[in-house]
């Protein structure tokens, strides 16, 4: 699923351990193993998966697994997951540095659709990621017909860099992809969600 980076584990551009973020409704916290089900239960589903470049489909318990794996010898990556009062595991947000950049990532299970916690939840992200790390900046996109992801970008104010085809897993096909970024400056300016 996820492409293992490499980074020295100090520096102004390592954000450090993984952290626990309270928001307004959400609980973010580091996965964990226990949230296979979770994450193979909410990416079984065709139309999360096909918003994401690197999630196969169908998607199984052991792809989760895989996934979750290859994390514990990682010190490049922040790997939320989303979670609301019970613990559960219903998105996921991710920061991991590929190739020299740090990229943002996010999926969120459909039932939790339109209520704006994906916003709540990478706004989160953004801002402990910047007080971490305030000169980096941060690679994100979403595939041209999701609109919904572009929106939380627009909102926190990510510039487009512009388009490229990809070849996601879970789709037989190639997709445009709109590529995006942000800097803390960028982040400042953000509409507020």
């Amino acid at each position: 699923m996820m492409a293992l980076g490499k980074i020295r584990p100090e520096g102004p551009n390592y954000p450090g351990p993984c952290p626990e973020i309270e928001t307004k409704r959400l609980r973010l916290r580091p996965v964990r193993m226990g949230d296979a089900d979770a994450i193979a239960f909410s990416l079984i589903d065709f139309e999360v998966a096909r918003m994401l470049t690197r999630v196969p489909a169908p998607f199984h318990r052991q792809d989760a697994v895989d996934w979750l794996n290859g994390l514990d010898s990682r010190k490049s990556a922040w790997p939320f997951a989303i979670t609301t009062d019970d613990d559960v595991m219903i998105g996921n947000v991710s920061l991991e540095l590929l190739h020299g950049q740090w990229h943002l990532g996010y999926w969120l299970n459909r039932f939790y659709w339109g209520k704006g916690l994906m916003s709540e939840a990478v706004e989160a992200v953004l801002e402990r990621a910047f007080m971490r790390m305030p000169e980096v900046k941060i690679h994100s996109g979403a595939f041209a017909e999701n609109s919904a992801s572009l929106r939380i970008q627009e909102k926190l104010g990510f510039a487009i860099l512009g388009c490229r085809n990809v070849f996601p897993l879970s789709r037989n096909a190639t997709a445009p992809l709109i590529e995006t970024s942000i800097d803390q400056a960028g982040f400042a300016s953000r509409k507020k969600v």
